[in-house]
Parts: C-alpha cells; sequence; structure tokens
C-alpha cells in the first residue's frame, strides 16, 4: 500500500442489489447524494445495478463542436444524453450491461487511487475468467473512454471501464460492465465517435457473451460478488463486515466458497 490505510477502507460494507433498472440521471443523483453523505456513512457499499439506455458523455466530449449532433444521434437511437462527472469519453451502456459501483469512508482516499484501480481491475478479471473468458487488465486499440485499467477479452474488445471520483471523507470507484450484446453499442459508438472528431475501432467495443456464449447479467453479477467481496473483506478487521442484499442481512465472514464464482480522471 502506498498509504498507511487500506486502499478500500477499514469499515463495514454492505452489499446491493437494485432490482429496478436506473436511468442516467438517476444513477448521477444516487451517486452524487452518496458522495455527499460520506461524511457521516456508518458503512460502505457494493452496489450493483442494470442501467436504462445511456450515451455518457464527458465534460471535455461537451466542448467538441460535434457534440450536439452526436448527442442527438444517440438520443434517437434510444440512449439517454448526460454528462458524467469523470472519465474521458463517451460511454455507451444499456439493459444488457451491468453497473458496479463501490463507495466508502476513507481517511486518506488520494493515497490509494491507484490500489484501488489495479485490484478492482485484477478481481473483476478474474471473476470474469471464471466465467470463461481470456479477460485482461489493460486498454485496447481504439477503444472507446480510453483507460489503463480497463478490464478486456484476450487484448482484443474492451469488456468494462472503470472510474474514480474523490471527496475529502472517501472515494466512489465505479464500474460498466458490458454483458449480453455489443452489437447496438458498437454501431452508435462508430457514428458518434465520428461526429466528436476521435479515434475509434468498432471492434473494440466487445462482450462478455461474445466470449462467453450465453453469460448473462446474473452470472456476471455472480461472478463479481465472488471476487469482489473477499477483496474488501481483505480491508476490513475481523468481525467487521457485513452485507445487505435486497433487504437481507448476510454474515461476510471467511467461508469455503461463494454460489459463483481504466483509469479515468480522478476528481
Amino acid at each position: 500500500m502506498s498509504g498507511a490505510h487500506p486502499p478500500f477502507g477499514t469499515g463495514p460494507f454492505r452489499l446491493v442489489h437494485d432490482p429496478k433498472p436506473r436511468s442516467g440521471p438517476e444513477d448521477t443523483d444516487l451517486v452524487a447524494a452518496r458522495l455527499r453523505g460520506l461524511s457521516s456513512a456508518a458503512a460502505g457499499e457494493l452496489n450493483f445495478s442494470r442501467p436504462r439506455p445511456t450515451a455518457a458523455f464527458s465534460r471535455r466530449d461537451s466542448l467538441r463542436p460535434g457534440y450536439p449532433e452526436a448527442r442527438d444521434l444517440l438520443a434517437a437511437q434510444g440512449y439517454e444524453p448526460i454528462i458524467r462527472p469523470v472519465g474521458g469519453h463517451l460511454a455507451l451502456y444499456g439493459h444488457g450491461d451491468l453497473v458496479v459501483h463501490l463507495w466508502a469512508p476513507h481517511p486518506d482516499p488520494r493515497s490509494s487511487i491507484r490500489e484501488r484501480f489495479e485490484s478492482f481491475g485484477g478481481h473483476a478479471a478474474a471473476a470474469l475468467r471464471a466465467l470463461g473468458a481470456d479477460a485482461r487488465v489493460g486498454p485496447v486499440p481504439g477503444e472507446y473512454c480510453t483507460g489503463e485499467f480497463s478490464v478486456n477479452d484476450a487484448g482484443r474488445a474492451k469488456l468494462a471501464g472503470t472510474g474514480q471520483r474523490l471527496t475529502r471523507d472517501g472515494y466512489l470507484f465505479s464500474a460498466v460492465v458490458m454483458v449480453e450484446e455489443a452489437g447496438p453499442a458498437r454501431e452508435a459508438l462508430e457514428g458518434a465517435y465520428a461526429l466528436l472528431g476521435l479515434d475509434f475501432r468498432p471492434g473494440s467495443v466487445g462482450c462478455v457473451a461474445d466470449a462467453v456464449p450465453g453469460a448473462t447479467v446474473e452470472d456476471v453479477r455472480e461472478a463479481l460478488v465472488g471476487t469482489l467481496m473477499p477483496m474488501i473483506r481483505s480491508s476490513a478487521p475481523s468481525g467487521h463486515s457485513q452485507s445487505t442484499a435486497c433487504g437481507a442481512t448476510q454474515d461476510l465472514q471467511p467461508r469455503p466458497s461463494y454460489a459463483l464464482s481504466g483509469a479515468s480522471r480522478v476528481h
């Protein structure tokens, strides 16, 4: 560790699966509320949700000459445009994808920025390998929203992007995993990136089901729980980690097994 504190903090954590798909604005509002509440939060949270179709532009994208045309193009294809506060460039996600948020209080969140990227990316890739993908950590040529800690399939296609936000009281780590169908996003991104004047290779857009036929969002979520919860638990002292999933509380002390098993700008 580069800092004196474990990268994910030492407090308890809840595990939450939101059964209702969230729109881009709803997700943005949730994240903002959680960040504001970190100073008084009693626990961290690992939160999974399915998104409604969203075109997440960065602030840099919104300043490019082709932004209005790209925004309107994607809106016409059913992607609700938003401006996200972090990240390099446009990312798309929809019903067949999985949004992961991990937030927690932390006494020195800036000290472990890179450790969180490395650990989360490595554990996410391990989860996808457990399902049968040749998942690795690192960017692929021509990918959308390039990140050092993207999770990819065999170095060819991006499967997940990651990002962080910091406050003085803690951190938010986020990832979007493309799971069930990459074709619509691939086509939409090609048109939008051309309008934005950005380099892009359509073949860089992948999804887990391309590598593991039949893989579902539920499969990926369970696999990620199987790797991310031990990652978080390793930061917490024995006896301090609990999980709440859909209203039920679970003990997260060590067990024999679970059911299954990029970098963005930091503000």
